[in-house]
């Protein structure tokens, strides 16, 4: 019997993430058409053999979402009519993650909705990154492997050298628990902002909690996208005597209004991953791959190894 192949593919969305994740496992990227028609509908060809394969289609779903996640669902309809003998969503940004309740009246759980849809498309399995609320691998009705930027992350300010001064803050008390685990990673004391929030695109923070006078203080979130709660605590950490304010963001899906935010604001550096496309413009954005943490992921699941054996993340 011939040994299951393993084939990766892409869509539009992230096409320079498949790249690099391809080359660390030094395997070519899959072959595949996929375009519009003239009325904006997407068509998708896989241009090479899948029968019988172990394939994975990484597809971020970042803005246009809509687009970028008809591509993904059209792209595993395609692998699963070409008879693939397994198909793996590769979602570095499962968009739609923020409406994972039903906080008001008459409105959708689309995060649920979003899962739905990939499991009737024929994904047999989601590999992700950093979900905005860890209960949406329970959404699936199929495996869902979920990964941390973390280490990519501790890395980098390890390069730094700030851990005698930095308090590691969360942005919010949603985020507490995901500040936790980075404060405890690097070893370091924790804080919070409360806040308020005004409106979808304005946040006024109102109160700190821990340790702020002389010191580097890292905000963390798992996503920014007019960096407006960042902007907010940033102000009031320098306001009360932060010496400096980084944030560190799973995924920087930023638009017009968080680019200007970061281009007048206080905050110092904005350490982000390419697990979405992120221009850096001039400002003070550093982008970190996280290609080896995704590729490793693939290739321990197509081998039948254990995923969450590769990363010691404490605190999640």
């Amino acid at each position: 019997m011939r040994e299951q192949g393993l084939k990766v593919f892409t869509g539009n969305a992230n096409p320079e993430l498949a790249r690099e994740i391809c080359a660390f496992m030094n395997i070519p990227l899959g072959r595949a058409t996929v375009k519009r028609f003239p009325d904006g509908e997407t068509f998708v060809r896989i241009d090479e053999n899948v029968r019988g394969q172990d394939v994975f289609i990484i597809q971020p779903t970042c803005p246009p979402a809509n687009d970028h996640i008809m591509e993904l669902l059209i792209m595993i309809d395609a692998a699963r009519r070409a008879s693939a003998s397994r198909i793996t969503a590769v979602l570095p940004f499962y968009g739609y993650a923020r409406q994972d309740r039903k906080d008001q009246p008459r409105v959708p759980i689309t995060a649920k909705l979003v899962a739905n849809l990939l499991v009737a498309s024929g994904a047999n399995r989601v590999l992700t990154m950093d979900l905005h609320a860890q209960q949406i691998q329970g959404f699936f009705d199929i495996p869902v492997d979920h990964l941390y930027a973390s280490p990519v992350f501790s890395d980098y300010l390890t390069q730094l050298k700030l851990e005698s001064d930095l308090v590691v803050y969360s942005p919010d008390v949603g985020g507490m628990k995901m500040a936790a685990a980075y404060a405890d990673i690097l070893k370091c004391p924790l804080g919070f902002v409360a806040k308020k929030r005004t409106s979808a695109t304005e946040v006024e923070a109102f109160n700190l909690v821990g340790d702020v006078a002389d010191k580097d203080i890292l905000l963390v979130d798992d996503m920014t996208e007019t960096a407006g709660t960042l902007t907010a605590a940033a102000n009031l950490l320098k306001l009360n005597g932060a010496r400096s304010v980084r944030a560190a963001v799973s995924h920087g899906v930023l638009n017009e209004i968080g680019y200007d935010r970061l281009r007048n604001g206080p905050i110092d550096e904005l350490i982000t991953t390419n697990t979405t496309p992120v221009e850096a413009r001039g400002l003070p954005i550093t982008v970190l791959s996280v290609n080896e943490i995704l590729g490793k992921a693939i290739m321990h699941i197509h081998s039948n190894e254990s995923v969450t054996g590769l990363f010691d993340i404490k605190g999640f």
